[in-house]
């Protein structure tokens, strides 16, 4: 359609005017809005003269874009420039659309305006979800009168999704070719009602044919009556849009059976009125995008020439498109005040946010307030109390119930009153529900009460065990530090029963994140440290199911520690009824190097690396995702499925932004936007960005033996260094970027110049495991800060080399297994390692470069003479240790061969003087390591048993030997019987699943037994003699007659290897335990099986015990047993329950030395700590 004449003749006439006055980028705004402009249209007459260009634009445009332009004109309020156009206005008809060349966009346009539906806001973003869900609705109207709610909180944007949804020629033409009907309401008393509804009858009555008009109503019954007449008989197909509804009396007048759209923030108000309902629910805001995309419209900008300001202001704008757009209107006024209206967001001054607009309420405390005043005075009250709660936390009505002190029922009735109001958000998902504020309303309350806010956090509630008061478990300590309750808080966060309470509900880490946020304003930093270290270096055993007993791990800590006293006040208070508690004695010899030990993964930890603000860590490994936590407390932030494979590694670029990963798959990726396929042969296996982002580089290593260095920008090899003939595990790009050092299998780290590729030097680290014949992998390296030093791993130590002086520093151990990564934290004072062990370890670095790396071997012999321990052990550096007293009298002896199981080594028999060490006899004759030996009760014969498949019989003094030939295989253990005549009878038991039967005065074989088809794994012989037992790999155990020599029972039921087995001190029972760390108990007397210990209660370990069980200790009088593994447990006998558990700093504990009053137990774990742990009473 063209340009009427008339029309044109008018833009001609008053064109030097309209160029002079107009602000063209308003004005096309609407123009866009109404279909009329493109955005192409838009773009051209930027780049000219725009108010000449636009007037020229609708010279060649039709009746619609004159129409538009003067819509657009009396919305910018240029009223004086709008009348001057309107003598010419075109007229648009609306049986006009079906021929016009815009038709639906006429047809939409003349409909709407005859009805008063507003126009498009200035600045509008679509919201295509929430239109399409209300025209589904409007489409239930079709044949049947109904209404169609759309309830939202204040400031949602429901009147411009009610005019948008009718926006729509298919709808209009389907559902209401009567016509569309707009009025606002508002809060009115009853004569402004009446007025709004004369005014809508006159509008109606005068677009009739009709020239007879009916006098206006004069009450709200014949206005009621009127508006039926009309909307029947004449509107028969019509919609009525009732905007902005409160009062539920309001809407009974408009009861007539039409159809009804309308907006309110009163979810419940069509409950009062007849007819089919439908509802739509206006709860999400805006996304971050769409708020930008309004902030950019508002100021002429394209979204991504916004400063920086401008994301951060649409975060504190929660979404709220009400919010947003009055920032955005002020913002067109004074575009240099981004900074300052973040401000005033951020300091929630609601007040200076205010603007003049088509809105009711020009600003968002006014909106906010108008909710609350219509709620029952009483109930404003209670509503108000809601300052009170924490953001985006939702709270179940239970927790109200406290907090207000009323029934259930009540509450439950007041929130749904709520909810209904827009006042509050219900996730009906949950049961039972759980309600929550949308922020801004929160934020609205907490300045509204500010003065107030103490006293509600002083009369908050207490804690409560139920399971729907979880809440309070979770935020107490946030209230009663915002009421500055420091007392009450101090007596909260220093006890270990709310340290129980709060990790078995929710885990170690919101426990570290208090210590954290709140802990400063208590003015007690020893105290602090103190619990931090305790929940940091035993978080990964809080997360473990069954609950491990806080009090019991808290008596690791050491003496001076706050944690410690408590825990040890309590352990004797229990034990007055009979709990079990152990007090690690000689753990002030021990030092915890770690800082903060995480269980993040079920499986292998490959990888774990720092952020460069050292705020997070990410991890990665065989479960084939990508973690990310804090790592003050290793909480998670997040966790996503990486790669189809295993993921062997993760980084960070140098600002953080981006994390690659590599995988068993061949590829690398980054961040999900960049995949770097099958660049390499086999596995890649590590990867690392460049410490500054000047050229960002990312290598790669695999298990082709190269290194690639690639260039982000070029998605192809960037270079390749070569020199390994082994896999390479592992790249690390110096601080400065100047050198890479990459870790292979074939036991070497190697440093590379990277701008030459050239190999710079060679640390040879497989010669520091000389001793052994194993093949030594270096899994990885790492700079120190000034790039002086490097820090390796192999196996399951750390190394610390220094690279001019080319010789090792220092190591430490910890881990269980052999370590996969190792890092530096940004600033040099931490490293972070993992391992196969499944957990990341936070070292401190000064105490890696000082510690001693000497552990214990776990071959060791006990003796307990009254009140002193006297321990003997070997240690890695091949010495025997003899300790005894208070730990403080050590002798140590230098072996100067391989390394020595105990005081025996190879080939070669030591016996020595205690305590001088003195050298009393050298015992040559095995011709394989010696795995056991024991003296006779008098001293002076000496047993030993070999690999060499032999036992010897020593007179040590003299040096005579007596050899005991017959095992085919190794002969692990052996034992004297106590009741044969001067002890002169020998058990042993082999590989080969013989037992044999010597005398050893004059090395008669007395029996020799077929006891098993596999390898006897352990024996035992009853306390009186009369009985023994074997465990086998077969599974079995098999209970033996001493006299007969004949097999009584065959015990089978065990799924594992029996590894371990022991006799009641009485001989009644017998209690074995197998590799899956199970453990039960026979009856001697008819081989039945009496008790299993541990089968429904699985720890989060790989077996029930956390490893093999490797040795069982009955208690004297019988009712307890001491059993060890990957832990120590013990046991109710009766039961079958256990009733402590002691978790070692390392694992694989092999045996455990018992005092004769079962009160003193002695072990040594697999990383060489002794624990001496003595009950306490």
């Amino acid at each position: 359609m063209t340009l009427e004449e008339g029309a044109r003749a008018c833009l001609l006439r008053f064109r030097q005017r309209l160029e002079q006055d107009i602000k063209p980028s308003y004005l096309m705004d609407h123009m866009i809005s109404d279909g009329v402009m493109t955005g192409d249209e838009e773009e051209r007459i930027r780049t000219q003269d725009q108010a000449a260009a636009l007037l020229e634009l609708l010279l060649g445009k039709g009746n619609c874009a004159y129409i538009s332009f003067y819509n657009a004109l009396i919305r910018e309020a240029y009223d004086d420039l709008a009348n001057l156009l309107h003598a010419d206005l075109p007229q648009v008809l609306s049986d006009a659309h079906k021929s016009s060349s815009d038709g639906s966009t006429s047809y939409v346009q003349a409909v709407l305006s005859e009805g008063g539906v507003p126009q498009r806001p200035v600045v509008f973003v679509s919201r295509p979800e929430l239109v399409n869900q209300i025209r589904e609705k409007l489409y239930h109207l079709q044949k049947e009168s109904g209404w169609v709610t759309i309830f939202g909180m204040a400031g949602s944007g429901k009147s411009v999704l009610a005019a948008e949804a009718v926006r729509n020629h298919g709808l209009i033409e389907e559902c209401f070719p009567g016509g569309i009907h707009w009025l606002s309401i508002g809060q009115l008393e009853k004569p402004d009602l009446l007025v709004k509804i004369q005014s809508l009858c006159f509008r109606l009555e005068q677009s009739l044919d009709s020239q007879s008009f009916h006098r206006t109503p004069n009450s709200l019954d014949e206005a009621k009556e009127r508006l039926r007449f009309l909307m029947l008989r004449r509107y028969p197909r019509s919609l009525l849009i009732l905007d902005d509804i409160w009062d539920s009396t309001v809407l009974k007048v408009f009861d007539i059976q039409c159809r009804i759209l309308l907006t309110t923030r009163n979810r419940s108000l069509t409950d009062s009125v007849s007819g089919a309902k439908h509802e739509v629910e206006v709860e999400s805001g805006l996304d971050d995008k769409k708020g930008l995309e309004i902030l950019a419209l508002y100021t002429n900008t394209k979204p991504q020439g916004l400063p920086e300001e401008a994301r951060s202001i649409v975060r504190e704008c929660k979404g709220s498109p009400l919010v947003v757009s009055l920032i955005g209107a002020l913002l067109k006024e004074k575009p240099n005040r981004w900074r300052y209206y973040l401000i005033q967001l951020q300091q929630k001054q609601f007040k200076r946010i205010r603007k003049s607009s088509s809105y009711d309420y020009d600003a968002l405390d006014q909106a906010m307030a108008a909710s609350i005043e219509v709620l029952p005075e009483e109930h404003q009250e209670l509503y108000k109390d809601l300052t009170v709660l924490e953001k985006d936390v939702k709270i179940p009505a239970k927790v109200l119930s406290i907090l207000w002190d009323l029934e259930l029922e009540d509450v439950e009735d007041i929130l749904e009153e709520f909810a209904n109001k827009s006042l509050l958000f219900v996730d009906s998902h949950s049961k039972p529900y759980l309600y929550y504020l949308h922020d801004l309303q929160l934020d609205f309350l907490v300045e509204q009460n500010r003065t107030q806010l103490e006293h509600f956090y002083r009369d908050g509630p207490p804690t409560s065990g139920d399971e729907e008061c979880f809440y309070w478990i979770r935020f107490l300590t946030y209230h009663m530090a915002k009421a500055n309750l420091s007392k009450e808080l101090y007596s909260l966060m220093f006890s270990l029963d709310w340290v129980s309470i709060k990790a078995q509900i929710m885990g170690p880490a919101p426990l570290i994140n208090d210590y954290v946020e709140y802990g400063p304003i208590l003015d007690e930093e020893v105290s602090r440290q103190n619990f931090t270290e305790f929940l940091s270096l035993n978080g990964h055993q809080l997360e473990q199911r069954p609950f491990p007993d806080v009090v019991q791990l808290a008596l690791s800590q050491p003496y001076a520690s706050e944690v410690y006293r408590q825990a040890l006040q309590q352990a004797q208070e229990r034990a007055s009824t009979g709990t079990l508690y152990f007090d690690w004695l000689n753990k002030s010899s021990v030092e915890s190097l770690s800082r903060l030990v995480i269980h993040p993964h079920q499986g292998s930890i490959y990888s774990a690396c720092f952020s460069h603000d050292g705020a997070k860590i990410a991890s990665c490994g065989a479960s084939k995702t990508l973690k990310v936590f804090k790592s003050t407390s290793g909480e998670k932030l997040t966790e996503i499925l990486a790669h189809d494979d295993e993921v062997l590694c993760c980084a960070f670029s140098p600002d953080d932004r981006l994390l690659a990963t590599c995988s068993s798959d061949r590829k690398v990726k980054v961040s999900k936007l960049l995949v770097f396929e099958e660049e390499h042969e086999e596995q890649v296996n590590y990867c690392q960005f460049t410490n500054t982002t000047r050229r960002l580089l990312l290598a790669t290593c695999s298990n082709d033996k190269f290194l690639n260095v690639w260039n982000l920008n070029k998605p192809s090899s960037q270079n390749t260094m070569f020199g390994h003939f082994e896999p390479v595990n592992h790249c690390c790009f110096s601080p400065d970027d100047k050198y890479l050092s990459t870790s292979s299998n074939d036991g070497t780290v190697k440093l590379f110049q990277v701008s030459s590729a050239n190999e710079w030097k060679t640390i040879n680290v497989r010669s520091i495991f000389a001793e052994t014949d194993e093949e030594v992998i270096v899994k990885c390296s790492t700079w120190t800060a000034d790039s002086k030093r490097v820090i390796s791993a192999a196996r399951n130590a750390v190394l610390l080399w220094d690279l001019e002086a080319n010789k090792k520093m220092a190591d430490c151990s910890g881990h269980l297994s052999w370590v996969q990564r190792v890092q530096f934290s940004p600033d040099g004072s931490q490293l972070l390692s993992c391992s196969d062990d499944q957990t990341v370890r936070l070292w401190e670095t000064n105490k890696v470069h000082t510690s001693s790396a000497i552990s214990l071997k776990r071959d060791s012999d006990v003796l307990f003479r009254g009140e002193e321990i006297i321990v003997s052990a070997a240690d890695n550096c091949n010495r025997l240790t003899v300790s005894w007293g208070e730990m403080v009298q050590r002798v140590e002896l230098r072996i100067k061969r391989q390394s020595a199981s105990s005081c025996w080594l190879h080939t070669k028999l030591k016996s020595l003087f205690v305590p001088s060490g003195k050298l009393l006899a050298n015992l040559l004759g095995h011709t394989k390591t010696v795995l056991h030996c024991q003296f006779t009760q008098n001293g002076q014969t000496l047993i030993t048993s070999s690999e060499d498949t032999t036992l010897r019989v020593w007179r040590w003094q003299s040096g005579d030997c007596m050899v005991l030939q017959g095992h085919k295989e190794q002969v692990r253990c052996f034992s004297l019987f106590s009741t044969s005549p001067a002890n002169t009878h020998l058990l042993s038991w082999s590989f080969d699943g013989t037992v044999k039967v010597w005398d050893i005065e004059n090395g008669e074989k007395l029996q020799d037994i077929e006891a098993h088809r596999e390898a006897i794994l352990s024996c035992h012989v009853s306390p009186g003699g009369c009985f023994f037992a074997t465990t086998s790999a077969d599974k079995t155990a098999k209970l033996w007659h001493c006299d007969s020599w004949q097999c009584l029972h065959t015990l089978s039921g065990h799924q594992y290897c029996v590894r371990s087995c022991q006799f009641s001190w009485d001989s009644r029972r017998l209690a074995t335990g197998d590799d899956n760390g199970e453990i039960r108990i026979w009856g001697v007397k008819d081989g039945c099986l009496l008790k299993i210990c541990s089968r429904d209660s699985k720890d989060g370990m790989d077996s029930l015990h956390g490893g093999w069980v490797t040795d069982l200790h009955f208690s004297p009088d019988n009712s307890l047993l001491v059993s060890t593994g990957g832990y120590i447990k013990w046991w109710d006998v009766e039961k079958g329950e256990a009733l402590q558990t002691f978790y070692p700093k390392g694992s694989g504990l092999k045996r455990i030395h018992v005092s004769s009053d079962f009160s003193t137990f002695v072990t040594i774990d697999n990383i060489g700590i002794l624990y001496i742990l003595h009950r306490v009473v």
